[in-house]
């Protein structure tokens, strides 16, 4: 039973991690344009926010569930934001002339970016909410495998992801690149729009 827990959470966090929405498409324009090692940093932001709101959710955090419920119009507003600036920048962006030597502040920022805009989407921890009621968690043992094995599956797509990105990057030329970049950051910025715009809808 111990192992199928962590299994279960293993490819709940594959299946969440696996759509491509926003933090997809940033981990692949970051692959493409400064390498594997910012595209994988950048998963592992929104692999630790998974892992956060899997343990909210498994361990019947119900105070925090409910505060970032409450707050989720004020939650969407800042990522819609957050994802506009950020879709901006890449779209204004030069292609790199090579993958780009990482410093740790580069590499932190890279990190914080996905976690942030992965925690202001309050809509997940419902998910987990369901899925944990739905796999029959009973003990903190059985959630802290769950939120293990969640966490331990998102890493291995956004590791398996920005590798298969990196082994195809070599045949981009610039010009590609710079196309790359207009669409994604043209894309991120319409996810952006679409998110603050779906506010009046709430």
């Amino acid at each position: 039973m111990v192992v199928t827990f962590f299994i279960q959470g293993f490819l709940i966090g594959v299946a969440i991690a696996a759509p491509v929405g926003p933090i997809g498409l940033l981990c692949i324009q970051r692959t493409l344009s400064e390498g594997w090692i910012s595209g994988f940093v950048s998963g592992m932001g929104a692999a630790t926010a998974d892992a956060v709101y899997g343990c909210i959710a498994g361990f019947g955090v119900t105070v925090v569930s409910s505060f970032l419920v409450s707050q989720q119009m004020l939650l969407r507003l800042f990522g819609g934001a957050f994802i506009i600036l950020l879709g901006g920048r890449i779209f204004v962006s030069p292609p790199a002339e090579k993958a780009a030597v990482q410093g740790g502040g580069s590499l932190i920022t890279r990190y914080g970016s996905t976690l942030v805009l992965t925690l202001t989407n309050p809509m997940t921890i419902l998910s987990f909410a369901a899925i944990c009621a739905g796999v029959g968690i009973s003990t903190y043992g059985d959630a802290g495998l769950l939120v293990l094995g969640v966490f331990m599956g998102s890493a291995v797509w956004w590791f398996t992801l920005s590798g298969l990105v990196h082994l195809v990057r070599s045949r981009i030329d610039q010009k590609r690149m710079q196309w790359i970049n207009r669409a994604s950051g043209a894309i991120l910025m319409g996810i952006g729009v679409v998110i603050l715009f779906s506010l009046d809808a709430s």
